[in-house]
């Protein structure tokens, strides 16, 4: 338990000082800051492998699977670049909402901001019920992997270019519970008009931003079981992860078009955790094979993306809600 407080406790101060001191100041991210910050973010969980290694061979954490140190540092690289890359999904829907609501660039990151840290709770809880379950019934990996793959088809099919947040089940509701203002008042969420206190377009972002990145959860939580159901290794990887979505969503909102095979990457990368969670019980995928299809498939996303000529239209079609960020 002293480990987990411990990265909890080194958690608690990142966001502090991100809020508190880096970013006290509501202002627009340009991409030179957010690229700087993504390598910092990159470079802290990639470098966190190495404390990985030191807790498992010294067992200072639970190990219900009997990891050896080298193991457990394979299974957290591979869950950490599973959560970052289905991140980039959750950037397209991020720049969308912003978008829709008009939400200048510089209250962005304190939307954000608050965002990751429902994020960090709501997953918390997810992967605590997630281990749990496939720690009480085996056969539950198969549901998990079933899922994976029925997500992989259903991103092959979905269109997210018609999404529009406006329209949708969650601000349809929302505004059936409180009064909602089109105006903005600074980074305010909500103000008072006339005696009714109502929730600004920053508010509404928020909400939407953190309802939708539990739908994500869904496809992302399960995709990490398959790698691993150690929970410190889970719960690392994937806080990490959202830790530098913040940044990554500045930079790679920018540039959405130019990655428009990222998402077949997804969907390879997706298809192939759900296959193996079904083969688990009698079949042992090696962790560095993993690790091969996660790193092979973005980079073939990327490559593709650059290599190829766009459509005519497709770029301002798809950078239509992005380009707030």
């Amino acid at each position: 338990m002293l480990v987990w407080g411990i990265f909890i406790g080194f958690i608690i101060l990142c966001l502090a000082l991100d809020l508190g001191i880096f970013n006290r100041k509501a202002h627009e991210i340009k991409t030179k800051e957010a690229s700087i910050w993504t390598a910092i973010w990159v470079t802290v969980a990639l470098s966190f492998s190495a404390v990985i290694y030191w807790l498992f061979s010294q067992d200072l954490v639970a190990n219900p699977d009997g990891l050896a140190p080298k193991t457990a540092v394979l299974k957290y690289i591979s869950g950490y670049l599973i959560e970052l890359s289905l991140s980039i999904d959750n950037v397209f829907v991020i720049a969308v909402i912003f978008s829709a609501f008009k939400i200048p660039a510089k209250y962005q990151h304190e939307v954000l901001f608050w965002g990751i840290i429902g994020a960090i709770l709501f997953r918390g809880l997810m992967i605590l019920f997630g281990v749990a379950l496939i720690h009480k019934f085996d056969w539950i990996t198969y549901v998990f992997g079933g899922f994976l793959l029925i997500t992989a088809f259903r991103m092959i099919k979905h269109d997210e270019s018609n999404f529009d947040p406006r329209h949708g089940f969650i601000f349809r509701n929302l505004k059936k519970l409180f009064p909602i203002t089109p105006e903005l008042n600074e980074d305010r969420f909500f103000i008072k008009r006339m005696g009714v206190k109502a929730a600004t377009p920053l508010f509404v972002a928020l909400i939407i931003i953190e309802l939708t990145d539990v739908l994500f959860a869904l496809d992302s939580i399960p995709a990490i079981l398959a790698i691993t159901s150690d929970p410190f290794i889970v719960f690392s990887s994937n806080i990490l992860a959202i830790l530098g979505l913040r940044s990554m969503y500045f930079v790679i909102s920018r540039m959405l078009a130019k990655f428009r095979y990222i998402n077949y990457s997804l969907v390879v990368i997706l298809a192939f955790v759900g296959i193996k969670m079904i083969l688990s019980h009698n079949m042992e995928i090696p962790e560095w094979l993993s690790l091969v299809v996660i790193v092979f498939s973005l980079t073939a996303g990327i490559v593709l993306s650059l290599v190829i000529p766009n459509k005519e239209g497709e770029d301002l079609k798809k950078t239509d809600g992005s380009t707030q960020g």
